[in-house]
């Protein structure tokens, strides 16, 4: 296995697109989610969540509150704001982390043991119920929440106090005879003990991931058991996916699908590529690709989002992709961007970068409205307002981004994802520098023992012009591996102003020389629009188009073309006849496009409901496309991303 290597961190972000994102995330997102976590947000769903940790630790007295794994929501705004630290440094922030650390190890027990639910509830139940309560969920997302606030501080009160968790958890799981053979029912303790062992190198924190991952689905079912022995409910056993909903259906090494709910999916999967990358196990990694295979080829949607059926919030079949009844939770494609990243590090293929980058400018932005301050769940692709409110099958899809939820995974999880952009963008393997992301900024690091740094500029998503500067203190050697997005079929590449004609090795233009400082390298992607057609075994889509420029699918939305979108298609269908207009003031800033459309209206239908007449009629218009991670920011309407040829 031959991966992209160690994703870097040593990266600042100075880029006209995603600053304002994660500005917007730290000024607002961050204080706002911290209010909502303490349940200060008026109109809002209360969280519970740190009210449950102070009444855990005996500062207060009451009942638990929230879902079974609130926990979890404060270990990922640590994360998040922890990262935001990395990148803009703010006492008053590190204050506020530093006492909600405090009020969350107070609540630790003296054998390790930290979950609010069970330490209020009773501690003689805990670990009856591995397949529903989350309690390796929540642990998981507490390590990773500490190992984040240890890298960027070197504060280790909340990673002493996971370490201590983790001790714990391997006193009472694992393969020996006297322990318990379970595993999470919701993954993502593998992977978050592969981020805490990178730290460590403790070996137990890798043969830990490594049980998990590989105990899971074994038989007998461990899941099984528990329910018989503790008389716990099993609540899919009339669903089609049973234990699968848990990925436990069969061992990861056997299963061909993606299956079950998204989010578990996609954490259980990058979890795994991880352990298969550190330990050098192939049949792991080949499971992993296996999957990677069926989710991105048979079951994503064009904005990067998984995860189709509200029921389970699960996968169903290939190419079930519905646009009105979607799920696409945010998490989901925030899981699928973890997922991505690991296969990357497994093996240096575009095909994972240019998925990565498909959800994260899609699937996962849209989910937090442009103020950082409301959220979506659910990211449909196609919405009706009147049939949201009225058509129970999709009263689930918002017309407009929520204050909060009781279920608030997904907005903590956006933040900690944008708030560490920076290690999704670049990677080193030995003398070989990946640029994964064109995102503007610079990078300080090392290629092959000597020092390298990186300067990029570029307006990307707005346009395809990248320009890179290369600083170094003696002559490097080393080979710049730049991504051509699958997106892109015309590119040019200058080296100091003069054309290279660099290989290109699987999807990366390879430019192996070596850099003097104060080299140039200008990278120039044609970002023509396209218009997308699905596979047509996708029936949802089928006589439909999408419409995306470089990485950014678009849509139409209500405020600009309209009511009655099922009415409108495409005027001619040549992608040549949209114009791209840049305009400064809408949505934050955006390219908006813009296209000839045929409306059809009604206007000789009268009261009739059927006929054998034809009574259509068209007129000529103008149509508007907006990105679709920027709709519903103004009045509430329709949307749509594919429509009529």
């Amino acid at each position: 296995m031959s991966g992209a290597g160690s994703f870097l961190q040593q990266s600042r972000i100075e880029d006209t697109f995603w600053t304002r994102i994660r500005e917007t995330a730290r000024r607002e997102g961050i204080p706002y989610q911290w209010k909502a976590l303490n349940d200060q947000v008026p109109g809002a769903e209360p969280s519970y969540c740190m009210k449950n940790f102070r009444i855990a630790a005996g500062r207060e007295t009451g009942t638990h509150g929230g879902y079974i794994f609130q926990d979890s929501d404060i270990a990922k705004w640590i994360e998040g704001a922890a990262f935001s630290l990395r990148w803009h440094p703010d006492p008053d922030l590190e204050e506020v982390i530093d006492r909600a650390v405090d009020e969350v190890v107070d609540a630790q027990q003296p054998d390790g043991y930290l979950d609010t639910y069970y330490i209020i509830n009773g501690l003689e139940k805990r670990w009856t119920n591995l397949k529903d309560n989350h309690e390796l969920y929540c642990a998981g997302h507490m390590i990773e929440g500490a190992v984040a606030y240890y890298q960027v501080t070197g504060k280790r009160k909340l990673l002493d106090a996971v370490i201590r968790l983790v001790d714990h958890i391997d006193s009472v799981l694992g393969p020996e005879p006297e322990k318990l053979h379970g595993y999470p029912g919701h993954p993502v303790i593998e992977m978050a003990l592969m981020r805490l062992y990178a730290v460590t190198r403790d070996p137990k924190h890798l043969k830990l991931a490594k049980y998990f991952v590989d105990q899971r689905g074994q038989a007998p079912l461990y899941f099984r058991e528990e329910d018989e022995r503790n008389h716990n409910h099993f609540y899919w056993k009339d669903s089609y996916f049973q234990y699968q909903y848990y990925q436990a259906g069969l061992p990861l090494r056997e299963q061909t699908e993606a299956q079950g709910h998204a989010v578990r999916a996609m954490y259980l999967f990058s979890g795994a590529a991880d352990v298969a990358r550190e330990t050098g196990d192939s049949g792991l990694a080949d499971a992993c690709r296996r999957l990677w295979k069926n989710t991105v080829q048979r079951r994503m949607y064009v904005t990067g989002s998984i995860g189709s059926s509200e029921y389970g919030e699960a996968f169903t079949f290939d190419y079930d992709l519905p646009n009105d009844t979607i799920y696409g939770e945010t998490c989901a494609a925030i899981g699928l961007v973890f997922f991505a990243r690991r296969m990357l590090a497994l093996e240096a293929k575009s095909e994972y970068a240019d998925v990565m980058e498909r959800a994260l400018y899609n699937g996962v932005i849209s989910g937090m409205q442009l103020d950082g301050k409301r959220f979506f769940y659910v990211n449909p692709l196609e919405v009706l307002p009147e049939a949201c409110e009225k058509d129970h099958a999709k009263c689930r899809v918002k017309v407009e981004r929520q204050k909060w939820f009781g279920c608030a995974c997904c907005p903590p999880n956006l933040i900690r994802l944008v708030s560490s952009l920076e290690d999704y963008i670049y990677s080193c393997a030995r003398r070989d520098l990946y640029v994964h992301l064109y995102v503007g900024g610079s990078l300080n690091t090392f290629v092959g023992g000597k020092p390298v740094r990186v300067g990029v500029q570029t307006n990307y998503p707005w346009d395809g012009n990248i320009r890179f500067s290369i600083g170094t203190e003696t002559p490097v050697a080393f080979a710049l591996r730049l991504r051509i997005p699958g997106w892109c079929e015309k590119y040019t590449l200058t080296v100091n102003g003069s054309p290279e004609k660099s290989p290109v090795v699987d999807g990366y233009a390879v430019i192996d020389r070596t850099w003097q400082d104060g080299d140039r390298v200008e990278l120039a992607l044609d970002m023509p629009v396209s218009l997308i057609h699905a596979n047509p075994r996708v029936y949802e889509d089928a006589g439909k188009v999408a419409v995306s420029r470089g990485p950014l699918v678009y849509c139409l939305e209500e405020a600009d073309n309209g009511r009655n979108l099922h009415s409108v298609r495409l005027g001619n269908g040549r992608a040549e006849s949209f114009s791209a207009e840049w305009k400064p003031d809408k949505l934050g800033g955006i390219v908006e496009l813009r296209s000839p459309g045929i409306r059809e209206t009604d206007t000789g239908w009268g009261e009739t409901l059927y006929s054998s007449i034809n009574r259509i009629e068209s007129d000529p218009v103008v149509l508007t496309w907006i990105p679709y991670y920027s709709w519903a920011n103004r009045d509430p309407g329709e949307m749509r991303v594919w429509i009529r040829e």
